[in-house]
């Protein structure tokens, strides 16, 4: 069974997206956008790990064939960075440590900045 979250930046009390599945286990982390020819713009993933951290949150896009909006929280719900990743670009790594990696259409990279808070709400 899956766990979907809503994603709301609470700076600007806009919704990022809707239904963003939420990724705890390796597999799920590991699978990510892989394999997938697109993205749609009210998809996202949210890959959860134990505390803020750099290099678990750092991420690879191999087998990923798009762009992909990528947003590091840390655990107090501050985006710590953002980026607009690109394809098969072998490594992106947050600037300060997160907890929380956020994929999504790279569109909505223009709803965050540094320093904003963004909430999950359990759907």
């Amino acid at each position: 069974m899956a766990n979907w979250r809503q994603i709301k930046n609470s700076s600007n009390e806009v919704t990022l997206v809707n239904q963003a599945k939420w990724c705890t286990g390796f597999f799920s982390k590991l699978r990510g956008f892989m394999f997938r020819r697109s993205i749609e713009p009210e998809e996202g993933l949210v890959f959860v790990y134990h505390r803020d951290n750099r290099v678990n949150t750092s991420i690879h896009m191999f087998f990923v064939p798009f762009d992909l909006g990528v947003i590091w929280v840390n655990d107090a719900g501050y985006v710590v960075d953002f980026v607009c990743a690109k394809p098969w670009r072998p490594k992106y790594a947050p600037k300060d440590p997160a907890r929380y990696v956020i994929e999504l259409h790279p569109d909505k990279l223009e709803l965050v900045k540094i320093g904003d808070k963004l909430d999950f709400f359990a759907n």
